[in-house]
């Protein structure tokens, strides 16, 4: 092996430029040569038609910022298996003959992974750095900590509008079939309530803790003021289960269709308990805020900040982790190995899994959002008795967050 490739794709989010720096700068110190494919699986697609790639020199480093995040390879929503072409396995092969190219490292989420599982069976080396702001795979990914810090930041930052305007303030994030980033963020900025797609919301009893929490918050305040703060994750159900969909859009290039409006449905079915409860208009009017047609129950806002949880800069542990993961998939691929997934480096110590195994979705889990539920958190659910077991722990331990 003498030259290796490098992919980014999926979603972009914090860490990834430190995969590619860690990637290079192994391959350097191991006497290879390392080349960026632009534009994720587009580009591996169309490899054939291009006239060069960008060799990752010392020099070409130099010009990477590994605290930034996105990637400077760039990114593409494409699933090589359904692409319509029967040959397109040959013609990657094509692609990367023509550049001499004898393996690949792609950093990506489940969906990526998914498809270093077809370029495996299809006889193309390639090592997978897990890389997703939803932290589901097996093993923690690049994105995830820095995407929990941006949460927790607005979060805080919404804290003084919402107390400002005596609102309730909802913060859509991430998340459409696990939430992590959303329970953690909230964890981060102290929430009220987090709502993720694993507990389905029973709308009644999250307006019951809206409602006591934010009465009591404003009338012990000698300005009777207060607030209270939501995040939840895009994939919210409700209590059938049912998730929200933005039906006018189709379905993207892996399935799935597009979420949109959990902030704003949770805003809706607030605001609808609110108009409804008479203890409100008591409420109102006992804080001196009530004016009749105008001001006659609390506000609830959603706030969605969208791509601003994914781009900015990456957090110290995943630049950490994602150097780290870089330098790791470039020396599974001297070893021989492909298809597999890294898990992380503990001392001299490469840990990694079979890529089939590392994509297999991983929840928030359910006793840890009941040890949460102890110390005050709302899931929109009525507090589940936890399961606590002890267990002493002997020698060093290593372990990602």
């Amino acid at each position: 092996m003498k030259k290796i490739g490098l992919i980014t794709s999926g979603g972009d989010c914090g860490g990834l430029n430190a995969v590619i720096k860690g990637a290079a700068l192994m391959a350097l110190n191991q006497g290879l040569s390392c080349f960026m494919i632009s534009n994720g699986y587009a580009g591996l697609y169309n490899l054939t038609d291009f006239e060069k790639l960008v060799e990752l020199t010392p020099r070409r480093l130099d010009q990477i910022d590994l605290n930034l995040a996105g990637s400077e390879a760039g990114h593409s929503r494409v699933k090589i298996s359904k692409i319509d072409d029967k040959n397109k396995y040959q013609r990657i092969k094509e692609g990367l003959k023509k550049f001499k190219i004898d393996g690949l490292v792609i950093s990506g989420g489940d969906d990526t992974g998914s498809v270093i599982v077809d370029l495996a069976k299809n006889g193309i080396p390639c090592v997978h750095a897990p890389k997703t702001m939803d932290l589901d795979l097996q093993t923690y990914s690049v994105g995830g900590d820095s995407t929990i810090s941006r949460i927790t930041t607005f979060a805080e930052d919404l804290k003084t509008t919402g107390v400002t305007h005596n609102r309730i303030i909802v913060l859509e994030v991430f998340g459409r079939y696990a939430g992590h980033t959303a329970f953690r963020g909230g964890v981060g900025a102290d929430a009220d309530a987090v709502l993720i797609p694993e507990i389905p919301v029973d709308f009644d009893i999250l307006y019951q803790n809206v409602k006591q929490k934010f009465i009591a918050r404003v009338e012990s305040s000698d300005t009777f003021t207060g607030t209270y703060l939501i995040i939840v994750a895009e994939g919210l159900k409700d209590a059938s289960g049912s998730e929200i969909f933005d039906e006018s859009v189709g379905v993207d290039a892996f399935g799935h269709k597009r979420l949109a409006g959990a902030g704003k449905f949770v805003t809706q079915e607030l605001t609808k308990r609110f108009k409804k409860d008479p203890d409100i208009l008591n409420f109102m009017k006992k804080t001196k805020m009530y004016v009749k047609g105008i001001y006659e129950i609390p506000e609830v806002r959603a706030v969605t900040p969208g791509h601003l949880v994914r781009c900015g800069h990456t957090s110290p542990y995943d630049a950490n982790f994602g150097k780290e993961v870089g330098g790791a998939a470039v020396l599974l691929l001297l070893k021989g190995l492909s298809g597999v997934t890294v898990v992380g480096v503990d001392g001299n110590t490469i840990q990694y899994l079979p890529t089939q195994e590392a994509i297999k979705q991983r929840f928030v889990n359910s006793n840890l959002i009941s040890y949460h539920e102890q110390l005050g958190m709302c899931f929109g659910r009525k507090p589940q008795p936890g399961k606590t077991s002890f267990k002493e722990i002997k020698g060093l331990i290593s372990r990602h967050l």
